[in-house]
């Protein structure tokens, strides 16, 4: 298996990530971060990441581990595993580190630590008071509008009503018979 040339961007020490930030001010970049489980990454996540960057000069995306994605959509998710998602996002322009967040991290701890100079968020990840919140925490949250015409969720939505369609015909035919 060909070894990850952008290993370097991957961190799994909220630490690291803190280091990492702290040294990017000193040269007077603007942190941003985001968040989020980037399960079968397609189109809308890379608008989304090259939209967030946009607010800043360094982008630092949090992603979700596999049990904190099964804890919060169930035992059959993800469809990729966390090793694979933080990769994929390394080869994403706009993404300087990625930081896997852990299913026993306590709520908004990554941000809490990092202090970025911009959050961003979608409009279902924070309610209202959430965000006048966070921004004691953080300079700005900004919310952006969906990327792409459909999410990852309903992506396998549309593929297990697909499955399903075809094992009822299956199974109708052989039944009539």
């Amino acid at each position: 298996m060909p070894k990850n040339k952008n290993e370097h961007k991957i961190v799994k020490d909220y630490s690291l990530a803190a280091q990492f930030a702290a040294d990017q001010r000193k040269l007077g970049k603007k942190i941003v971060l985001t968040q989020g489980s980037f399960d079968m990454l397609h189109i809308g996540h890379a608008r989304y990441c090259k939209e967030a960057k946009s607010h800043g000069d360094v982008l630092i995306v949090g992603i979700d581990s596999d049990a904190k994605i099964k804890k919060r959509k169930g035992p059959d998710r993800p469809i990729v595993p966390e090793e694979e998602r933080l990769e994929m996002l390394t080869y994403l322009a706009s993404v300087d580190l990625v930081v896997l967040k852990k299913a026993s991290a306590p709520q908004w701890e990554l941000i809490k630590v990092l202090k970025p100079d911009v959050l961003v968020a979608t409009e279902q990840t924070y309610t209202p008071e959430d965000i006048m919140e966070l921004e004691k925490i953080c300079g700005k949250v900004v919310v952006l509008e969906p990327m792409a015409v459909t999410s990852t969720s309903a992506k396998i939505r549309l593929l297990q009503m697909g499955a399903a369609k075809k094992i009822e015909s299956v199974l109708t035919n052989k039944l009539i018979k």
